[in-house]
């Protein structure tokens, strides 16, 4: 263990020599270095931020969880400290508060994703039954539902006659994103359900779409959609932008599970695992844009 403490510190200081040797031989701190050999998007963005985390200057430190509002000031500072001259690096300017409102915008958004995860859904709550029914009217547009409490609702993938109880694990971020996935891709999600009501492919619709909701909210937390949202979003990430991925990984499980050709929903567990290590392995490459044609990333080229 001593040695292990003696090695990261000496790691450590070694690094920081270095970066004072590059910085005497290049005229240029890191963050200089960063955005101008390091183009747009998640590989700059991810740079960035783990040069701010990383250096001794707890005010750069601080920089990477300011208040949006405060990102124009934060950067005016994070030039003062390295003593870069704003008229002689605007473009320097621009690019850091790029970065800066992608890291920033990442972390509200999974604050405001949380919050969707730990509401419960609540039957008493008119703006949640309108959710409910529009998901229903969205996707089975010519079956009218002939009551709230049904069990009309298992053809749409729900357990049972009340779907509330099937929204305990993912709060109201579950029924957002069916909602999203139902109202915005209509076509999709229709052929989706179809297709999982077929005996060869048969799985819950609206319970995998849950299922799907928490492999999500996991690449979210973990930050392995860092990748993917720096690509894609040319500013800070929204709830939106969740959302459109969420389509995303629900039409591109529905095409994996019919790969895969699995013999029974018993082997569901495999499957999901299965899709979710390759997700991942995707989100390694810094180049990676799950759903490019979600967003206008090809703006990330003017910053």
């Amino acid at each position: 263990m001593f040695v292990q403490v003696c090695l990261y510190f000496y790691c450590k200081c070694l690094w920081r020599c270095l970066k004072f040797v590059v910085r005497k031989l290049t005229g240029r701190c890191e963050l200089q270095r960063i955005c101008y050999n390091t183009k747009p998007g998640a590989a700059r963005t991810m740079k960035i931020e783990a040069s701010l985390k990383s250096s001794k200057s707890k005010r750069l430190q601080t920089s990477v969880s300011v208040h949006p509002d405060a990102i124009e000031k934060t950067i005016d500072d994070i030039m003062e400290l390295k003593k870069i001259n704003p008229d002689i690096n605007p473009q320097l300017g621009v690019s850091l508060q790029a970065c800066l409102l992608q890291i920033v915008g990442y972390r509200n958004l999974v604050a405001e994703v949380e919050k969707l995860r730990r509401e419960p859904y609540d039957s008493e709550n008119p703006q949640h039954e309108e959710m409910l029914l529009k998901l229903w009217k969205c996707l089975k547009p010519n079956s009218p539902l002939k009551a709230r409490i049904s069990k009309q609702w298992c053809e749409i993938g729900f357990q049972g006659d009340d779907p509330k109880t099937d929204f305990r694990g993912m709060g109201l971020l579950g029924l957002y994103n069916l909602v999203y996935f139902a109202e915005w891709d209509t076509g999709i999600a229709q052929q989706v359900l179809s297709d999982s009501l077929q005996p060869k492919y048969s799985y819950s619709f609206a319970i995998v779409g849950i299922n799907i909701t928490d492999l999500a909210y996991n690449l979210l937390v973990s930050g392995a959609l860092k990748t993917h949202f720096y690509n894609v979003a040319p500013e800070a990430p929204t709830l939106i932008h969740f959302q459109q991925t969420f389509c995303y990984l629900m039409h591109e499980f529905h095409k994996f599970w019919i790969e895969e050709d699995p013999l029974d929903i018993m082997e569901f567990n495999r499957v999901r695992e299965k899709f979710h290590k390759r997700v991942l392995k995707q989100l390694q490459n810094p180049e990676m844009a799950l759903c490019p044609h979600f967003a206008a990333s090809e703006s990330l080229i003017n910053m």
